[in-house]
């Protein structure tokens, strides 16, 4: 996944200082962070020459980072007890889902996922 960004640098302090990535490439303009239970994210300064001229000018919009984990309570815990701000508070779907949102300083939206038996199931 790579994603355009306008503060490259927030970014980058975001997904490392809270969400647990680590830089495994860099150079000017970009970076690519790992975890080693994720797929690797790529962040990319918005109107950088590396990217075609159709999308290099482009924000990302509409797009959501989807994280599927086994125990979302403690991470929404955790999170709000290193002051992230929480776009979606943690709620839990009567289809199963138990979730919640961050938005990094750029506006990329984060969900924390865990499916849990349905409702009356």
């Amino acid at each position: 996944m790579s994603l355009n960004v306008d503060d490259l640098a927030a970014s980058i302090n975001f997904f490392t200082t809270h969400l647990g990535f680590h830089e495994s490439v860099a150079a000017t303009g970009f970076v690519t962070l790992t975890r080693p239970d994720s797929a690797d994210i790529v962040l990319v300064a918005r109107g950088s020459r590396m990217l075609p001229g159709s999308v290099r000018e482009q924000r990302p919009a509409g797009v959501m980072v989807y994280f599927g984990i086994s125990d979302v309570v403690a991470e929404y815990e955790r999170l709000r007890r290193e002051g992230v701000p929480i776009a979606a508070p943690l709620r839990e779907e009567p289809w199963g889902e138990r979730l919640f949102q961050l938005t990094d300083p750029n506006g990329i939206v984060i969900q924390f996922v865990e499916w849990v038996p349905p409702a009356g199931a």
